[in-house]
């Protein structure tokens, strides 16, 4: 089987639509989509559209659960959470509130946000330096906690990576579709800067007695992003989309 996989989308339809044509090019079997794919101010909408028209596995990302939990007071604080909320509608609210957490294919495939119970935890980063640094492998076995599945999937850090364990699994994090830079301040201060614009994602093809695992970069028309993300009053977006690094 021939599957893709993606991650943080964040509401980038442009690219988006040019990793499914790239996929599509290239025959998968299977698409998965491990969350946060609507916060954003770019097309939340036409994102879910997207998504829903291409037969996604799809789970549930800390940013698409933030959009459920928003508070009166923190829409009117965040223009793009208060944006995106009024984007996706009543409807595509709905669907968003069904999506699993974390979501089990066969015995061999495990995938998750985050980690298994924590959506907002980096399963294979430590940022205390204030920069994404690999985990020791002690540490994500510790995070694992009882998943044994041979393959994990996990996103959350925009950071594409490839972990065998000792344990015989392989940790997979596509990278992100829609944004390759950040900053968070939570746990701690830290950046994210991957320095390109291309859209990532991971390519898993599995036979009975073995695997390849191919990392795909896709150029697309960031520009189109860029002056959406403008237009909706976020330039530090517009600047992060063209540049991969954070204004």
């Amino acid at each position: 089987m021939k599957i893709a996989i993606l991650s943080d989308i964040h509401s980038n339809i442009y690219a988006l639509q040019a990793v499914i044509n790239d996929a599509k090019s290239k025959s998968v079997d299977m698409m998965i989509n491990a969350g946060d794919s609507f916060y954003g101010p770019i097309e939340p909408k036409a994102t879910y559209e997207l998504l829903r028209e291409n037969n996604f596995v799809n789970i549930c990302g800390n940013q698409d659960r933030e959009i459920l939990e928003a508070s009166l007071e923190q829409l009117e604080n965040n223009p793009t959470l208060k944006y995106t909320y009024e984007n996706l509608g009543e409807e595509v609210l709905y669907w968003i509130q069904d999506l699993p957490f974390e979501k089990f294919l066969g015995k061999d495939l495990y995938v998750t946000h985050g980690t298994q119970h924590d959506d907002s935890v980096y399963l294979l980063e430590d940022v205390s330096s204030g920069k994404p640094v690999l985990r020791d492998e002690k540490k994500i076995i510790e995070l694992l906690d009882d998943v044994e599945s041979k393959f994990v999937i996990c996103g959350h850090s925009h950071t594409p990576r490839c972990v065998n364990l000792s344990t015989g699994q392989v940790l997979i994090n596509p990278g992100s579709v829609g944004l390759q830079a950040y900053k968070d301040k939570s746990p701690n201060e830290h950046i994210i800067e991957n320095a390109y614009p291309d859209a990532t994602y991971i390519i898993l093809d599995v036979n009975s007695s073995e695997y390849n695992i191919e990392l795909v970069k896709v150029a697309y028309d960031y520009e189109k992003a860029a002056l959406t993300a403008e237009s909706n009053g976020r330039a530090d977006w517009a600047y992060t989309l063209r540049t991969g690094k954070i204004s």
